[in-house]
């Protein structure tokens, strides 16, 4: 295998000493720092995020190998920035207020920075205010919403009303996401995204970039 199969490879089985030393092995041999990023590391969680979705890997593996992506991602920064490589896009992420989960927010920013998004999080308990000033501010190109609780799920509506009348609401793409949430929900509180799993939401996002 190249060295960049092997990377994809040693990110899904979470071996960070593989990944750091077939990343000094590929920038010795003239690999660039974009190819093992995007074939590498991106490719290899891309790879996880499917099987998770199917079932066949569960959370500890997808923790073990977003820290692998994360430690080979900060060893070629340097080069990526040399290189002018810009992140795919950016996302805000955050759990509505009242809602202190955060489980699934977490898995969503680790498959949406798998995808190439940089993923700016907010955390749990996110203000509507919170939420708007980070849109403002940060000008993101997803905005991902998640409630955990059928008392917090209409949280996302106000959210969506606060980005609304703050001007914004054509300057992002907003996501909903949780257990009790359903695309008809998505649709009623007029999101433009729903996903049922963190892998399916980096597909989502990913395809609202592509438009």
């Amino acid at each position: 295998m190249s060295i960049v199969e092997n990377l994809s490879e040693a990110v899904q089985k979470g071996r960070i000493k593989d990944v750091l030393a077939l990343i000094e092995e590929g920038l010795g041999e003239g690999v660039s720092a974009q190819e093992m990023l995007d074939d590498g590391l991106l490719r290899g969680m891309s790879l996880l995020g499917a099987r998770f979705k199917n079932n066949e890997v569960f959370v500890p593996e997808v923790l073990i190998a977003a820290r692998a992506l994360n430690k080979g991602t900060e060893a070629l920064k340097p080069k990526l920035i040399e290189a002018g490589v810009q992140a795919r896009g950016l996302a805000v992420i955050g759990t509505v207020k009242g809602d202190l989960h955060d489980i699934g927010k977490n898995l969503v920013k680790l498959m949406m920075e798998g995808a190439g998004f940089e993923v700016v999080d907010l955390g749990v308990d996110v203000s509507d205010d919170a939420f708007v000033a980070a849109v403002a501010e940060r000008k993101p190109d997803v905005l991902l919403l998640s409630a955990l609780l059928t008392t917090t799920m209409r949280q996302q509506e106000s959210v969506i009303k606060a980005v609304a009348a703050a001007g914004l609401r054509d300057k992002v793409k907003i996501m909903v996401g949780g257990a009790p949430i359903t695309q008809g929900f998505c649709a009623e509180i007029g999101a433009d995204g729903y996903a049922p799993d963190a892998a399916s939401a980096a597909e989502v996002a990913a395809t609202f970039l592509a438009a």
